[in-house]
């Protein structure tokens, strides 16, 4: 396990795809009650993971799984999962994110639970692509909406901002022979983000290979953050004029398909969660978030955790999670309660 020739198994709970349009699903997690007791919660959650990386973070591993916790608190979860992209998303805008595949996920959401609304719940780029459907959707049907290390002022985004800025290296330079940008470049992206991390992850490794669990969740966590995706050619190139050289979300600049976009039209309940050592976006780049969003219910959480540490480990089974799953109760009504009123 500590070489990585075994590695433990992730991604597992149960769970059905309900709907594929190309790569992209929508996954619906078995919620059986005779496994996960107690009062069930409404409308649905549904979560947005980023196009960088693989959504398997999000249920890591049995007992350390941000899915499991929010199962085991009553709630109906769906997920969409962008898959690997392939020479045909290529061409992919954010457009084609924002006012397309979300839409009809929420969509089909909402005709599988029977429910007029669903809570959404977006991971860091994903965060940002459910911010931008709300914003471009203000009657979207949303009961709140949560964001996990979102980044908005991307001035604040470090050597990604560096790289990209005004006048230097252009997207093109970085793109395969598919028009995407390959896993390879993303994966020395990141790594020049903690250049030191190679070393000392090793150094902490050798000091706790006593462990069994700590080998095993190490594995886990270090085989997600070196699995990237390519990530679409074109939404790259918007990316990186849109919310890189102009800053649209924090400078309010922001125009999708010709519609200026404004997270002030954002009015549903609304929370942030924020990581102060994050090292992939910097507690700096989400700092303007909450202020920027128009709602009146909104809140942030600000923890001493990184990237990862928000949604696995310790410190997201203690506080994260919990503070999430509070927030989001808080917004919903038990269905159970209802059930037993209405007979």
């Amino acid at each position: 396990m500590a070489a990585g020739v075994d590695r433990p198994r992730v991604g597992c709970t149960a769970k059905d795809v309900v709907w594929q349009r190309g790569r992209c699903q929508v996954w619906r997690y078995r919620n059986d009650p005779e496994v996960h007791g107690g009062v069930r919660y409404g409308p649905p959650l549904l979560l947005v993971f980023s196009l960088v990386s693989r959504s398997y973070i999000l249920d890591l591993t049995p007992g350390n799984s941000f899915v499991e916790q929010l199962l085991e608190a009553g709630f109906d979860v769906y997920l969409v999962d962008w898959g690997e992209p392939d020479q045909s998303d290529a061409y992919n805008q954010i457009e084609d994110y924002v006012d397309d595949y979300i839409p009809a996920a929420v969509d089909r959401v909402l005709e599988l639970s029977g429910s007029t609304e669903v809570n959404l719940l977006g991971y860091c780029f994903g965060g940002d692509l459910t911010l931008l459907y709300a914003a471009h959707h203000p009657d979207a049907p949303l009961r709140s909406l949560t964001v996990l290390a979102t980044p908005v002022d991307f001035r604040h985004m470090g050597p990604l901002a560096d790289l990209f800025g005004r006048d230097k290296m252009e997207v093109d330079e970085v793109l395969g022979d598919d028009g995407n940008v390959p896993p390879s470049v993303l994966a020395q992206a990141f790594r020049a983000l903690t250049p030191t991390y190679e070393v000392t992850r090793y150094v902490t490794l050798w000091e706790r290979l006593w462990s069994d669990e700590y080998v095993a969740s190490y594995q886990a966590m270090t085989g997600w953050s070196d699995d990237h995706v390519p990530f679409p050619g074109t939404t790259a190139r918007q990316l990186v004029q849109m919310l890189i050289r102009d800053n649209g979300l924090a400078t309010d600049r922001l125009t999708l398909d010709g519609d200026r976009v404004h997270l002030r039209d954002i009015t549903v309940p609304f929370l942030t969660v924020r990581a102060n050592r994050d090292h992939i976006v910097p507690a700096e780049a989400t700092a303007a978030l909450i202020d920027l969003v128009g709602s009146e219910d909104k809140h942030e959480l600000r923890l001493d955790a990184g990237h990862m540490g928000l949604v696995v480990g310790r410190t997201a089974a203690r506080t994260t999670v919990p503070a999430i799953i509070d927030f989001i109760r808080k917004r919903s009504e038990p269905l159970n309660a209802a059930i037993g009123a209405s007979q």
